[in-house]
């Protein structure tokens, strides 16, 4: 299975200076090559699909459109073709084709994680945070490490769910395994002061 899927993490607006986060929802990185079983790919078709991720990467999308189109024509069997075709577009605002993809993707691979990441996006952007929620723990249950996924939920859950504590949880692992990022260790900092405020809120109350 090629997994070099272009992710979205998801745009934690109310965050100062998050407008791009990790991975950039706009400017999508390629999912590194570690977290793939690259040895199963044969050599064409790996070749074929970075010289899609990176023009996606430098944003010329009609260019990576029709790669990962032609990709898919060669190689039927790779999810991540369809994942990082529901990223463009999403990009483009076509939730039916974003959809579609997804959809593709999953039939292919029922627990494929950036599927599951990329079907938590497009739930959220449509208001359906607890379908989102569904979604991204569905993906980190197949793949636990999936980092994007932690991110995500750890987004929906602070920003849509006002659920500090475990918006804290997510963002925790994420950095776990991402290592240090240090505009998500500000937004830690602020959910453990939140959150001790609030513990000690409610003992006051009780």
């Amino acid at each position: 299975m090629l997994g070099i899927a272009l992710a979205s993490a998801g745009c934690a607006s109310s965050y100062p200076g998050a407008a791009v986060p990790p991975a950039g929802e706009s400017a999508a990185a390629p999912v590194s090559d570690e977290q793939a079983p690259m040895a199963l790919a044969p050599p064409q078709a790996l070749t074929m699909f970075k010289q899609a991720a990176a023009l996606m990467a430098g944003g010329d999308f009609d260019a990576a459109e029709r790669h990962l189109q032609a990709f898919l024509l060669r190689y039927p069997g790779y999810p991540a073709a369809h994942v990082n075709l529901a990223i463009l577009y999403s990009e483009a605002g076509d939730d039916a084709a974003v959809q579609r993809e997804i959809d593709a993707a999953l039939a292919l691979d029922p627990v494929y994680a950036p599927a599951l990441n990329q079907q938590g996006l497009l739930f959220r952007r449509n208001g359906k945070f607890l379908e989102a929620e569904a979604a991204y723990l569905k993906a980190v249950t197949a793949a636990p490490d999936y980092a994007l996924a932690h991110y995500n939920l750890g987004v929906l859950n602070e920003l849509y769910l006002q659920r500090l504590d475990t918006a804290l949880k997510h963002f925790e692992r994420y950095q776990e395994l991402v290592g240090e990022d240090k505009q998500v260790e500000k937004w830690i900092s602020d959910l453990r002061r939140r959150v001790a405020a609030n513990q000690r809120t409610a003992n006051v109350a009780e």
